[in-house]
């Protein structure tokens, strides 16, 4: 895995910053340009897992105690598919498959109770202002440790949280004003879901198959995608506002996370060819002086 990658020379010390961004760029074009089906399938797939719990616990088929992990799964994987739809990694504008990745971005950003506009204006924004104290739509994850990064993490989603006025920042910075209420819709509109359902008897079902998996599921995303990969989130720099660590619960529990640094560098790269791309630029990013931890 740790191989040296055969685009590279043995010694790098003699290349000037042109000839290390070059050869950096051409490992993450080999990365890149291929449609990423695996994010397709995985978005579709774990949608229609969900929605297939509903009628399976009403019909009394599937129990609830079992059904309720299962949503918390759903709900934690909803995000990575939408996100790769947000860098247009599944079809850029203007290609033959761009309607698919619009698709996937808004098939699935529901779940979530986010409009899918609103996850790709204040996500692009955090890439453009990583770690910018006022303009980083995601500082407030910014924690001292793993579990006030948690609690953070839940502090954040109250009402009158600075997280929620930084996103309303960033859509009116887009000129898009129109999400805000589009936003509003979404959560009124889940609100109205489970007071249905609660109202004909199924409180106990919009509770655990999607109020309190959301929670679970945004906890643990913020934790992952945000949190970890960016601690302790005090520098700006292209090389410096991210890094690669390793995860107590591996590459797949952390949901690829680990090489971040990469998908910050080369944001076009699809998720699942983050690893094999840091393990071909990792001496570049030593070069460069990146924080790489110990993988």
């Amino acid at each position: 895995m740790n191989a040296q990658s055969p685009i590279l020379p043995e010694d790098l010390s003699q290349l000037s910053d042109g000839e290390l961004k070059r050869l950096e760029l051409k490992i993450a074009r080999k990365h890149s340009g291929m449609v990423p089906w695996d994010a397709v399938i995985w978005a579709f797939a774990n949608m229609a897992v969900w929605l297939s719990l509903w009628p399976l616990v009403f019909s009394g088929l599937l129990p609830l105690w079992i059904a309720f992990p299962i949503a918390t799964i759903n709900m934690a994987l909803v995000y990575l598919p939408t996100h790769e739809a947000q860098h247009d990694i599944i079809a850029r504008p203007g290609t033959k498959l761009r309607w698919l990745n619009e698709l996937v971005g808004h098939a699935t950003s529901w779940m979530l109770i986010f409009p899918f506009e609103v996850l790709r204006i204040t996500h692009l924004d955090h890439h453009r202002h990583t770690n910018d104290p006022e303009l980083d739509v995601d500082i407030t994850t910014k924690a001292p440790g793993p579990w006030s990064a948690i609690w953070y993490a839940i502090k954040n989603r109250q009402p009158n949280a600075k997280r929620n006025h930084d996103y309303a920042a960033s859509i009116m910075r887009a000129g898009r004003t129109d999400l805000i209420l589009l936003s509003l819709a979404y959560k009124i509109g889940f609100i109205a879901i489970l007071g249905t359902l609660a109202w004909n008897g199924y409180a106990l079902e919009a509770l655990l198959l999607w109020w309190l998996p959301y929670q679970i599921a945004i906890t643990y995303i913020v934790f992952f995608l945000s949190w970890a990969p960016h601690h302790p989130s005090n520098e700006q720099g292209r090389y410096r506002n991210s890094r690669a660590w390793k995860s107590k619960v591996g590459n797949w529990g952390s949901m690829w996370m680990q090489f971040h640094i990469v998908h910050h560098l080369h944001p076009y790269i699809p998720l699942t060819r983050t690893p094999a791309a840091f393990w071909e630029m990792k001496p570049i990013l030593e070069a460069r002086g990146c924080e790489l931890g110990e993988l």
